[in-house]
């Protein structure tokens, strides 16, 4: 289990900083998955030594790390960038307060006709 106690302050990081722990993740996950800097590279469509910039926490274009990310099969990390639609209180609790507490009996109609 990851300790989360010791989860770095993004905020006060600088943007080197955090250019080094994206390479160094990107580094990580691609060690583990046995994967050669050429290889992810050449399945990224990208150079070994823009691979190498990116690992070594050095500046890349957005799409470079979009198309590591996906060689990588790291992509699920764009979850954390969906955008979640909440409801306010005072919406739910109108809509609560909307919803039926009982049922009710249903009253039959006597549609035939009377000899009457």
């Amino acid at each position: 289990m990851t300790d989360l106690s010791h989860a770095p302050n993004w905020n006060a990081m600088s943007d080197h900083a955090l250019n080094k722990a994206i390479g160094t993740f990107i580094k990580e996950h691609r060690l583990n998955q046995n994967k050669t800097q050429q290889e992810v590279a050449s399945a990224a469509g990208i150079s070994r030594s823009t691979l190498s910039l990116l690992e070594n926490g050095k500046t890349v274009t957005l799409t470079t790390f979009l198309q590591v990310l996906r060689v990588l099969d790291l992509l699920y990390i764009m979850d954390n960038f969906l955008i979640k639609k909440q409801i306010s209180p005072i919406a739910l609790a109108k809509l609560e307060k909307a919803k039926r507490k009982r049922a009710s009996s249903t009253k039959e109609t006597d549609t035939t006709e009377s000899d009457w």
